[in-house]
């Protein structure tokens, strides 16, 4: 899961980067100690866990949580009991009082883990793709395939298709791999729209698309054949 840390107390900061450490299924992408500077990193990167104190200087963690609404589980770490009853109303995993321990800090990742394989095993309809200035939503029946074209990709709909510069690994954590799975380094494909497959070839939407050796064990396991 990767983690974001936002903290402005220098040595809480430290002690969940120590227990990140710890837990190998952890792993930190940044941390910030305030929210202006997370916000812009919010913006641009994924994230699978997000741990954050209250109070920030001039924007506070509960403001942050009311304006980027994550689709991630959020940790609060605070002194201050008495923001509980807000953070629960937006929707966060779990609310640590400072100073904290370990065995403590586990207990709180293992219920935001236990939320996110829950969310992942529910059926997705639909993704939010950034292109332009804008996040559209896409509806996964409709996706033929995504092209990898240099620092875009390509999305092929039904009725047209959408250039974006999300790479194909923040596609694979938001689809459903039963649904549309990687196939090469610049192919994922619908398994619903593939027409058939012949040696190293899909056939999908009039198109021959190429199967690398590296996605071909994983892409037959999807498709159950060997």
């Amino acid at each position: 899961m990767r983690c974001l840390i936002i903290e402005d107390e220098p040595l809480a900061q430290e002690r969940i980067k120590q227990y990140i450490a710890r837990l190998p299924f952890l792993e930190m992408v940044g941390s910030f100690d305030n929210a202006i500077d997370a916000l812009l990193f919010l913006r641009e990167h994924h994230i699978d866990l997000l741990f954050l104190d209250i109070n920030l200087g001039e924007m506070s963690g509960i403001q942050l949580l009311e304006v980027i609404k994550p689709n991630c589980p959020v940790i609060i770490t605070t002194a201050y009991q008495e923001y509980a009853l807000k953070g629960f109303e937006l929707n966060v995993t779990d609310y640590l009082m400072k100073p904290f321990t370990f065995e403590r800090f586990y207990q709180a990742v293992e219920k935001a883990r236990a939320g996110t394989q829950m969310v992942v095993t529910q059926e997705k309809a639909f993704i939010f793709v950034k292109t332009e200035h804008r996040l559209e939503k896409v509806m996964l029946d409709d996706i033929q395939y995504i092209e990898g074209m240099r620092d875009y990709r390509r999305v092929h709909l039904s009725d047209k298709s959408i250039m974006t510069l999300q790479t194909f690994t923040e596609f694979e954590k938001i689809l459903p791999p039963q649904k549309i799975c990687r196939i090469h380094k610049s192919y994922m494909v619908s398994i619903s729209k593939i027409t058939s497959i012949e040696k190293d070839r899909v056939l999908i939407a009039g198109k021959r698309l190429p199967i690398s050796e590296t996605y071909k064990k994983s892409f037959l396991d999807i498709i159950g054949a060997k």
